[in-house]
């Protein structure tokens, strides 16, 4: 069932369909992380209804692409930028992300930023039920390694990705951002709740940048907003 509800507090509506995957903390976190100077052009990639492209557009005026496959998503998407009048501002695609090449030539963009799917897929996994919700969560349309070629073929020298995934796949993130060029600049550790596991770290990346990395842990779990908190 298709609902409209609040977009955290941003005063914003977002559509979203009960049955799908829905925005979560990530999205926000992300969508606060990311900054953007003047001019500066931004995709986001596997944008699921458009929480990222929303949010960015209370904090900036630049002009945000989005990809997303998931045609009844995709459809959540545009219902939510209509209703928010950010037809302007935002434009968003409906088609695979590894079809990318074919609206945008290479090294066009200033940001890129995905909130991809978390878990590797194969035949043992146990998946979703509900395909959205399966797409959403696992590598079945997309993989790591497809999404980081991605953002390299997009990305302009020195340009940055902003990432958030689980923790225990940084390595394997690591090793591939590092085989195409693009350098971990700065890791969030992001701490959910009481137990000791940090199990979501935000990743700024910058391609073809110098080697050097920034770490930082936030602890959100008792935080009341999340609005500003990486000002």
């Amino acid at each position: 069932m298709k609902i409209l509800n609040d977009l955290y507090d941003y005063n914003l509506k977002i559509y979203q369909d009960e049955d799908y995957f829905k925005f979560s903390l990530d999205s926000i976190l992300l969508a606060e992380y990311i900054k953007l100077k003047n001019n500066d052009k931004i995709i986001d990639l596997c944008t699921g209804n458009a929480p990222i492209p929303l949010i960015l557009s209370t904090k900036y005026d630049n002009e945000i692409y989005g990809i997303e496959i998931q045609n009844n998503v995709y459809n959540n998407a545009i219902d939510s930028i209509t209703y928010n009048n950010l037809q302007e501002q935002i434009k968003i695609i409906n088609d695979d992300v590894k079809n990318v090449k074919n609206y945008f030539p290479g090294n066009n963009f200033d940001v890129v930023s995905c909130n991809p799917p978390f878990f590797k897929y194969n035949k043992n996994a146990l998946i979703n039920e509900v395909e959205e919700k399966a797409i959403s969560r696992h590598e079945i349309k997309v993989s790591l390694e497809e999404l980081c070629w991605q953002i390299n073929y997009l990305l302009k020298d020195n340009g940055c990705s902003y990432m958030v995934h689980r923790a225990d796949r940084l390595t394997e993130l690591t090793i591939i951002l590092n085989n195409y060029g693009i350098a971990i600049k700065e890791l969030v550790f992001i701490k959910t709740n009481k137990s000791a596991e940090l199990a979501l770290v935000l990743i700024k990346a910058v391609k073809k940048g110098k080697l050097g990395v920034k770490v930082k842990c936030l602890d959100v779990q008792d935080l009341k907003t999340y609005k500003n908190i990486f000002d």
